[in-house]
């Protein structure tokens, strides 16, 4: 809390003088940005605490918001999960849509949400398929500025970390994981496009639609050799990031590991959309899940009602996410 008070006025002054600095506008953002309902999620006291923080990275200064459950012990370690949002969201709304501060008090971990600076792009997206310039991977350093800082100051364990993410920031989760893999224990993606799909804002619209080269889907993640277990959600009515995504970057990522698809099974709860889920093992160990969810549109399934990117009658991805990373975190 003292770190963060100390960064707000240096991070404003920061941005002020970054936006004297500018001369053009940037690029487009892929996805206009929508209204969203304003904020009722703000956890206090026994609930939990509701940090705001700033780290600097290789990008410059990078604001988050930081989730703690109540009763941490003093000098107890508890396992950190990383979510990145997508384009016309920031950290207050990705955490109100996906509700994963209910399912970390529960559960007993922490959830980091790294907001992407509007001076970056002008919608929030992450700019992950901008890797032809290096903006990409500074983007990804400064993530994990911000991982490091909240394991030094806020007792989060740096060997039990993951990272998830929806749409631009599921393909920023990718790039993370495939440049930086000692790092995370698992992965996952919610309707993104697989890493090694784009290098540019043209090519990054194409991989969206489902038009990629075909050397694309061949091409191994780098540092395949270990890469983290990697976890797939993608609706089949998605008509912004096309859902043979989800099958492509599971693919790549088993290939990549030498694994191979186990018989599809299909499960239906209530009233909520039906799912078939594919496993990719190698030996006995899972190497990568595809989660399709039939009727989902390019939202977070299982989400607050009257949010934006997020649909409450699909099955609960935060408790799935949380579910394999568990069992990440066990094997």
């Amino acid at each position: 809390m003292k770190f963060s008070k100390l960064a707000r006025p240096w991070a404003r002054a920061f941005q002020r003088s970054l936006k004297a600095a500018l001369k053009a506008p940037r690029k487009a953002a892929l996805k206009p940005a929508r209204v969203r309902p304003k904020s009722t999620l703000v956890p206090l006291g026994g609930t939990g605490t509701w940090l705001p923080g700033v780290a600097v990275g290789a990008t410059g200064a990078r604001r988050y918001r930081l989730y703690i459950p109540p009763g941490r012990k003093l000098g107890e370690r508890l396992p950190l999960l990383v979510m990145l949002h997508g384009c016309g969201q920031d950290a207050q709304a990705f955490a109100d849509s996906t509700r994963m501060n209910a399912l970390a008090r529960q559960q007993r971990f922490i959830v980091l949400y790294p907001e992407q600076d509007r001076l970056a792009n002008p919608q929030g997206c992450w700019n992950w398929f901008d890797t032809g310039s290096g903006r990409a991977q500074r983007e990804a350093t400064s993530i994990l500025a911000a991982i490091d800082q909240v394991c030094l100051l806020h007792g989060a364990d740096a060997a039990r970390v993951a990272v998830a993410g929806l749409s631009a920031g599921a393909s920023m989760a990718a790039l993370l994981a495939t440049r930086h893999p000692e790092r995370f224990c698992a992965v996952a993606m919610h309707s993104g496009v697989p890493t090694g799909t784009a290098h540019s804002t043209l090519t990054a619209l194409g991989a969206m639609r489902g038009r990629r080269p075909t050397a694309a889907l061949a091409e191994a993640p780098a540092g395949s050799a270990g890469l983290p277990p990697l976890l797939v959600i993608h609706g089949l009515a998605d008509h912004v990031v096309a859902p043979a995504n989800g099958e492509a970057a599971v693919r790549v990522w088993a290939e990549a590991a030498g694994a191979h698809s186990q018989p599809r099974r299909f499960v239906q709860r209530g009233k909520r959309y039906p799912v078939a889920i594919t496993d990719y093992r190698e030996g006995r160990r899972l190497c990568a899940t595809l989660v399709e969810v039939a009727a989902l549109g390019h939202a977070w399934s299982g989400g607050a009602a009257r949010q934006a990117f997020s649909d409450a009658k699909g099955p609960d991805a935060s408790r799935m996410v949380w579910a394999f990373v568990r069992q990440a975190l066990v094997d």
